[in-house]
């Protein structure tokens, strides 16, 4: 799945990568119902050392109702992740330490808040809010909101570019099916639509330069394939063709792999184009996130 200095980097991590843990670092974070309810996962990136981080919490109505836990994001140091989970009347943005502990609550809106985004300093936060949603920005302590245009148009699926120039966001055409890529700068000002292919658009991902934005579309059939084109909606290229549908491409910090969700398995596409299986397909797994930071020993 990984060429092979990379996947030699990622087994011998050991302790020194996890502070005297004795373990290698997570690679990715995803979504799964395995047991039931909506919980985060780690994992490594070949799909080893599988461990839950979320609690398997309910509240207190009869019968109690499962909290969701979905949406992971790691902040660009790796310390802390965000996410988003219903533990009330609606979704809002959370965030806890990078082994699931310290969970802090930053928004409490009747509105839903979803898909949280690190800004690359950390010290601001993306998401989508509402419905139909737009994106706003936040302090990473849940201060100082505030909303990143003031389009009409429906807006979701926010990704901060890893230079910090732009967010990325899908923007629904009104009355119709249409979403297209959409970038604008963190104070909301040059914001343009990257492309116009006339289909549905979701879930952008930067590539580690950020100089190409992958993201999940109905290019060229009925299905969902993953794609990516260049700021100016060029250069397009195609990742998967299948008869199932692919969402929620997440790139590798050195650029060469991309993870994806399909049909309940994380799957990743290599340099070459193959594709290799990561989860267990029976585990309904969603949402991949990859540890910003390279493996000890890869270069930035």
């Amino acid at each position: 799945m990984l060429t092979a200095a990379l996947l030699a980097a990622c087994l011998a991590l050991g302790a020194g990568a996890c502070g005297g843990s004795g373990e290698p670092r997570p690679d990715l974070l995803l979504v799964s119902t395995r047991d039931g309810d909506y919980a985060l996962f780690e994992l490594n990136a070949d799909g080893g050392r599988q461990r839950r981080l979320t609690a398997a919490e309910t509240d207190s109505s009869d019968p109690p109702t499962l909290f969701f836990q979905v949406d992971p994001a790691w902040a660009p140091d790796a310390t802390r992740i965000a996410f988003s989970s219903k533990r009330g009347s609606s979704f809002d943005i959370y965030t806890m330490s990078a082994d699931g502990t310290g969970t802090r609550r930053l928004t409490a809106t009747e509105e839903n808040d979803v898909h949280p985004t690190w800004s690359p300093d950390g010290a601001s936060l993306a998401f989508a809010r509402g419905t139909p949603s737009r994106i706003y920005v936040m302090s990473a302590d849940g201060t100082d909101v505030r909303r990143l245009t003031d389009d009409l148009a429906e807006e979701a699926d926010p990704a901060w570019s890893p230079d910090g120039n732009w967010i990325a966001y899908t923007q629904r055409t009104p009355g119709t099916s249409i979403r297209e890529l959409w970038i604008a700068h963190p104070d909301g000002t040059e914001r343009r639509r990257v492309t116009s292919f006339g289909r549905a658009i979701f879930g952008p991902a930067w590539a580690p330069d950020s100089k190409r934005i992958a993201f999940a579309g109905d290019l060229d059939r009925a299905t969902y394939d993953i794609y990516s084109v260049d700021l100016r909606g060029k250069a397009r290229k195609r990742y998967t063709q299948t008869q199932s549908d692919a969402f929620e491409p997440a790139w590798s910090p050195d650029g060469v792999t991309i993870v994806f969700s399909r049909g309940g398995a994380i799957e990743a596409i290599n340099r070459d184009g193959g594709i290799e299986l990561l989860t267990n397909r029976d585990d309904n797994d969603s949402s991949p996130a990859w540890n910003p930071l390279p493996p000890e020993g890869e270069s930035d």
